[in-house]
């Protein structure tokens, strides 16, 4: 299978309609009287009700990816947590669908654990990471009782610990540990290999001094270990590696400490398409992948199957979300590029601009048209960096109509900014022919609310 991030050959119009784009799209998309429908919702009618830039997600895909990942992983070992990762996107409306669908929630920050707090969600299946988590943050897992935290440097574990002897209680800790395996991605999001701020490195014996000194701290439960070997992995035979790695390390553990490893965590990272070309690997592949090697190299070594963590993020929401925008002007170079100009850009998509990400790209209201032409997707900021799909096959654009840009349910909103003071997008969710707001779009009176003047 092709890297998503192997070199793109210079685009061409393609002849591709909205049906040939069904596999990036949400499972419920479909083209029906020329126009793209998700959720059983007209995608141009709601665009012009709720306006743009919108991101619709549909809940029916997300719904779906949560239970495929519980019911392959679980096929094969009962004792699987599928901790959802908040970072890929967080509303409320998602914590509470994260929680229906018996998962785990993980947070990376004191906000994304507050929302946790506020939609209910039960605390003893959180867990929060961080390489530089702020004595307030701790205090705050602590204070709501989270299930585990995982610890990522030596200071932390001695804040953690003295917050937790404050208050009289004992926390489950997760270590972190580099394994030194490089994962086949982008080098912006790959994080296993030696050189990482993430963890504690096994090569270095970190690792093992990290996991001593959770032992033997007061205030602290060491319950197992936490790997993350990066994010957009095509190639499963890299988590294989990795799981060589930590199970090798388990039966140190218990060799030098008497202790067992409860819990091996596997992180997320699997790949998802973006391109109407890119074949990832299946949540199926991917459980029995993970899995079945954790209890093969535990029976090879003579220890116990362990408890089991699984942190997809990107995996669950990608495809789930689209993007919608108004197209405001079309302008040719002649003999060099056509620019679509949108009402949104790196505002509400800063993947392109940070790891040169490419999308497929649609009218919505011409979706059983062929894509005839190549125009590159900008947005409206005062950057000329600012662009949305570079050279997009596209359906001929005229001002007035709606650019749907798929896959886009990942790390947009969540990585979305005020530049320009542009207000952020609202998110929809849609499923069986309705349409609700989950997070409303921004207001001026949004921005300056928090400005003292």
């Amino acid at each position: 299978m092709a890297r998503p991030s192997t070199p793109r050959p210079p685009a061409q119009p393609d002849q591709r309609t909205g049906h040939d784009l069904l596999p990036v799209l949400p499972m419920t998309a479909e083209i029906k009287d020329g126009r793209l429908w998700i959720g059983g919702v007209d995608t141009v009618e709601l665009a012009r009700e709720a306006g743009t830039a919108l991101y619709v997600m549909d809940e029916t895909t997300i719904r779906h990816q949560l239970s495929e990942y519980v019911k392959w992983t679980r096929y094969h070992w009962k004792d699987v947590d599928v901790v959802y990762a908040g970072k890929a996107f967080l509303s409320l409306a998602m914590v509470r669908i994260v929680e229906e669908e018996d998962c785990c929630l993980l947070c990376a920050s004191g906000g994304e654990l507050a929302y946790a707090v506020r939609a209910g969600f039960p605390m003893e299946r959180v867990q929060m990471h961080g390489n530089n988590k702020t004595p307030a943050e701790l205090a705050e897992c602590l204070d709501a009782g989270i299930g585990r935290v995982v610890v990522d440097n030596f200071e932390e574990m001695e804040r953690l610990s003295a917050l937790a002897a404050e208050r009289g209680v004992t926390q489950k800790v997760l270590v972190r540990v580099t394994p030194g395996v490089e994962a086949d991605t982008h080098d912006f999001i790959m994080t296993g290999a030696e050189d990482s701020k993430f963890g504690f490195g096994l090569n270095q014996g970190l690792a093992m001094e990290a996991v001593k000194r959770a032992v033997a701290l007061p205030g602290l439960e060491f319950d197992g270990l936490h790997m993350h070997i990066g994010s957009q992995i095509f190639a499963l035979h890299s988590y294989a590696r990795a799981i060589e790695v930590m199970v090798a390390f388990m039966r140190e553990i218990e060799s030098e400490t008497g202790h067992a490893v409860r819990m091996l965590d596997v992180g997320g990272g699997l790949g998802v398409a973006y391109g109407a070309p890119d074949e990832p690997s299946t949540v199926k592949d991917f459980g029995k992948v993970v899995v079945d090697g954790i209890k093969e190299e535990c029976e090879r070594h003579g220890i116990a199957v362990p408890r089991m963590a699984v942190e997809p993020g990107r995996s669950i929401v990608a495809r789930a979300g689209v993007t919608l925008y108004t197209v405001g002007s079309v302008k040719e170079i002649p003999g060099i590029r056509t620019y679509v100009a949108v009402d949104g850009g790196m505002s509400d998509n800063i993947r392109t601009s940070l790891y040169d990400a490419h999308y497929e790209a649609l009218i919505a209201n011409k979706a059983e048209q062929p894509r005839e032409m190549v125009g590159t997707i900008a947005g409206k900021h005062c950057e000329s960096g600012d662009i949305v799909v570079r050279d997009a096959p596209l359906q001929c654009p005229e001002p007035g109509d709606v650019v749907c840009v798929a896959a886009t349910g990942a790390y947009c909103q969540s990585m979305s900014s005020n530049y320009n003071k542009q207000v952020r997008p609202g998110v929809v969710f849609v499923r069986d022919g309705q349409w609700r707001w989950a997070v409303r779009r921004e207001t001026y009176e949004d921005l300056l609310r928090t400005d003292e003047g």
